[in-house]
């Protein structure tokens, strides 16, 4: 999920004035200018939102990554739940398309979680979110399983349909979504395809 190279450093007194606003995260993650790294980008489906990211080699567990979208200096958490998400959409406001629909859902699965976390459109095995210690036998599942996400159209109620490939918990499924343009996703249908690996998806956000 956006593990790429458009994420932008934040630095000196806007790093200062970052860190002292949200210091403590959630009343438990201390950020401090030594070991805290802060970054940012744009998000295709935002005009003006950006998303904040921070990381921190003090943390338990340490690939714990925090997320903020940012938009006119007001602060969002992205924690796992979607009342942020659904705000910033409403304010901002989003803009789906069918070129960023595709962004969106990955976006949206990654971040609005359930009991067992992430639901990560599985797409590729250079996913970084990928389990990297697999045994040869859940390798095999899992690309013989997984497969691009696909735009499949607009239906009647003007919503974008889409296909993916979903892995949550210790499960793969063939999920179908419709995306309204208001940002709102339903779940049309999913179908288990591979159940019981071996592995999970650690992606820990709060």
């Amino acid at each position: 999920m956006y593990v790429d190279d458009k994420w932008n450093p934040v630095q000196g007194a806007e790093l200062t004035g970052f860190l002292n606003q949200v210091n403590p995260v959630d009343g438990k993650y201390k950020v401090s200018e030594a070991t805290t790294q802060v970054s940012w980008r744009f998000l295709p489906f935002y005009e003006q939102v950006a998303m904040i990211r921070l990381t921190d080699p003090s943390w338990h567990p340490t690939n714990l990554c925090l997320y903020y979208l940012t938009d006119k200096g007001n602060l969002y958490r992205l924690n796992g739940t979607s009342p942020n998400i659904h705000d910033v959409n409403a304010k901002a406001p989003i803009k789906v398309t069918e070129e960023n629909v595709m962004d969106y859902l990955r976006f949206f699965c990654f971040f609005v979680r359930g009991e067992e976390g992430p639901f990560l459109i599985a797409e590729t095995m250079e996913d970084p979110y990928m389990p990297p210690e697999l045994d040869d036998k859940t390798r095999t599942v899992i690309e013989n399983t997984i497969h691009p996400a696909t735009y499949k159209g607009l239906n009647e109620q003007g919503h974008f349909l889409c296909d993916a490939v979903v892995f949550y918990s210790n499960a793969l499924f063939e999920a179908n979504f419709a995306i309204q343009p208001s940002g709102m996703i339903e779940m049309l249908d999913d179908e288990p395809i591979a159940v019981d690996l071996s592995v999970r998806i650690d992606a820990p956000i709060s």
